[in-house]
This record gives structure tokens, sequence and C-alpha cells, in this order.
């Protein structure tokens, strides 16, 4: 069987002339001769009716106690079986058959952290026997099941991983993520004007841009795909368009000509900066033990004799400085902070662009306060009141704005099971 797996997000089925639109992708699907298996999310954003954050509010409504964490997943598990039990009544009354999975009935299998679970194992037959009758499957997206039938929830972005490891598990021929949006930009169009379309990206350039503040899809389902080898589109729910392809590089060598792909950018960052006194060369150990026995995320870190510096999340700021003047330390406090990240597959041995960076930033009056890199991103570290400015000048100096996506012309076909192989 040729697979398909399609995802469809909230603001893909709020409506019903949304899901008219999603309806037309599936049976353009079926068309082509492939079995789509249909990931929904919950239907709309908080304040519809169905929607996640919605059902979530109901339980702290009028003072009562809040819901135990296993309790939680049940009802946040609603959202997403209104959304695939609406769209089955209306694939059917469309003319397409159409059967609706749980999760669980799904096949799969997840660990007991409710709220934040992460899948097991899948074991897909009863989807494959739904598909060899001839049924569109669609499958709530977000949850699973654990060996002792509790529902559980995967965590925000949940219903990407769910479509993800689906796919994986399916051998699926590709993975389309559906959204309000006609494909992943060079950069986010509400601070750069004229961000371009990318028509494809390698899998280390989305899995680094879903892990440092693009929204097209979640970081984990991002590295799923990339560990199973299985080509993702990010398509527009209301367009007709390819959108972009994830693939690995070798199926897509015209992208490395590009030094670098994006501009991604996160906000609400502190940055903390401990010096060891006299002869106390235990400072690293000690800060990081203190952070982790804590439940403190640490980040950005910069490590020399005698300091160290790091960045946690704004929520934890106040915390974390408390801890360390308990244990004696007095840290240099920078908050209000934000990581913009420099991303591309092709800048790997390049020289110059560290360069190209601190000369863009250094002409705005943009202070650096840290930087770090890896293989496919060099991150620095401005005040937030920069941050806009930042990722505006970084997408000019490298010329992301002459982006020729739109003139390629190359079919983006996804190879069959064979050739990817």
């Amino acid at each position: 069987m040729r697979v398909i797996v399609q995802k469809f997000g909230g603001t893909s089925l709020a409506t019903a002339q949304a899901r008219t639109h999603a309806i037309r992708h599936i049976q353009r699907a079926v068309a082509e001769k492939f079995h789509p298996v249909v990931v929904v999310s919950a239907m709309g954003r908080k304040g519809e009716p169905y929607a996640t954050d919605t059902l979530l509010s109901l339980a702290g409504e009028g003072g009562l106690a809040p819901l135990p964490s296993r309790e939680a997943d049940l009802l946040m598990a609603c959202g997403e079986i209104i959304s695939a039990a609406v769209l089955c009544s209306e694939l059917i009354r469309a003319g397409t058959p159409a059967a609706v999975l749980t999760g669980g009935q799904a096949g799969i299998r997840t660990n007991d952290r409710f709220g934040h679970a992460h899948i097991l194992r899948i074991q897909p037959s009863r989807i494959l026997q739904l598909l060899q009758d001839g049924k569109v499957v669609v499958v709530t997206g977000f949850q699973g099941m654990t060996e002792e039938g509790d529902f559980t929830t995967l965590g925000r972005g949940g219903s990407d991983t769910s479509a993800a490891a689906l796919g994986a598990a399916l051998r699926a021929e590709v993975v389309d993520i559906f959204t309000d949006v006609s494909g992943i930009l060079t950069a986010d169009p509400r601070i750069v004007e004229d961000a371009k379309p990318l028509t494809r990206v390698t899998y280390a350039e989305i899995v680094n841009m879903a892990h440092y503040g693009a929204k097209v899809i979640h970081p984990r389902a991002a590295e799923i795909a990339m560990a199973a080898n299985i080509p993702v589109r990010v398509r527009s729910t209301f367009d007709d368009g390819e959108g972009t392809l994830v693939a690995s590089s070798p199926d897509t060598p015209e992208v490395v000509d590009r030094h670098v792909t994006g501009i991604a950018y996160s906000a609400g960052i502190t940055q903390l900066k401990v010096v060891a006194g006299e002869g106390a060369y235990d400072l690293h150990l000690n800060v990081f033990k203190a952070m982790a026995r804590h439940g403190i995320s640490v980040d950005f870190i910069n490590v020399n004799p005698s300091a160290v510096v790091y960045t946690v999340f704004d929520r934890d700021a106040d915390r974390a400085t408390a801890i360390l003047r308990g244990m004696g330390y007095e840290p240099e406090v920078c908050g209000s902070c934000a990581k913009v990240s420099v991303i591309g597959g092709g800048m790997n041995g390049v020289p110059g662009i560290m360069a190209s960076i601190v000369e863009a930033l250094t002409e705005e009056d943009i202070q650096i306060l840290q930087s770090a890199d890896s293989n496919a991103t060099i991150w620095v570290l401005v005040r937030s009141e920069d941050m806009a400015n930042a990722v505006r000048v970084l997408h000019r100096k490298f010329e992301l704005h002459k982006n020729k996506a739109e003139d390629q012309t190359e079919s983006l076909t996804v190879r069959n099971k064979g050739a990817k192989e």
C-alpha cells in the first residue's frame, strides 16, 4: 500500500468551510492511489468550544480543585475525538468511506507521564486492516494509551508527533503537515515583511528551526521524521501549493548551495553569570547540579576555568538566582533577553559567517551578550528590545529576501519507497 499521513491542525478544522478544504486534500490523495491516514488536532484555538485549552478551562471554573494529571489527560483527549468524529462524518457524506481510531486504538502505546507522555511503540495492525478495507483512517492526534488502558497526551505539538510517528511505523511515502501557512519561510513574516518561502529544507535545518523558534512543526516530530527518513511537507490547507519539502540532503542537492536558510528566535530568557572565588574549582559542578536538582532547565552554556555563563527561562530566573545566592554565589543577572538563531545546513566549515553576523549587529548597535554554534546553527543572545531588529538585519545581511525558491520549477513529487530505500 502507498500510505500517506496527513495531519490537520486546529485552524484547518475549525469551521465547516475549512474542513471542506481538508476533505479536498484527502480526496485528492485517494485519487492519486494513496491510502490516507489522517491525524487531527482539536478544532480551533482557545476560546472556541472544543479547543484543548477551552476544555481544560472547564475544570478550573467555579473554584474547582485542579484535576489530577491522569484525569486532565482524559479531558484533553476529548477535543481530538470530537474533531475526528466530525471530520469522519463529513468525509462519509462526501462519498469517502472513513473510520475513526483514538490514539490508543491506533496502537500508540506510551509511558504514563501524563501531560507529556512519550511514545514507546506503535502497533498499527488495526490501521492497516481498515486501509485494506478501503477506508480513510482518521486518528486522534496528541494522544496515546498506557499499557493499563489510560489515555495520555503527548504535550504541546503532540499532533505533529503523532503524525510523524505513525508515518514511521506505517513506512509512509510522505507526511503532510497541513496548517494555515503556505510552508516554511526564511523568517517570521510578522517581523520580516520580505520573508520568502522555502521550497526545500533538510532535516537538520528544520530540526534547528523547530527547536529555536519556528512554529510550523514541533521539534519532536521533525526528529522522528529525520530518524525514519520520511519526507515531510509543510503545506497550507487553504491552497493547492506543494509547500515546503523536508528531506535528507542527498535528495535535495540544490539546497546546500545556500549557506544560511533562515533566521529564528525565542524570547523570555535570562542570562546568569557566576564567577568562582579563589581556588573554587568545583563551581561548574555545584552550579549545574543545583539547577538539575531543582528542575531548572539550562541552555546557552559557556564555561571557562573561573566562571560559568548560562541562560534560563525568565519564569525560572528568580528561583535560580535565589538558589545561587543560597550557595554563597553572587550571580550577575541580565533578564529579558532573546536568542536569535542563524540556521543553515550549508554553513558548516564556511569562513566568514560569524564575522558577517557580528558586522550586521554591530552596525545597528546591537550588543551580543553571548554566542554559541553547532554544525547547522549559530546563536547570539541579545536584549529583548533588540530582538526584532536583529532578526531583520541578519535576514538582510544574508540576502534571504532574495531567496529564489518561488522560481524553482523542479517537481516536488515524492520519491516512491523504493527510491527512498
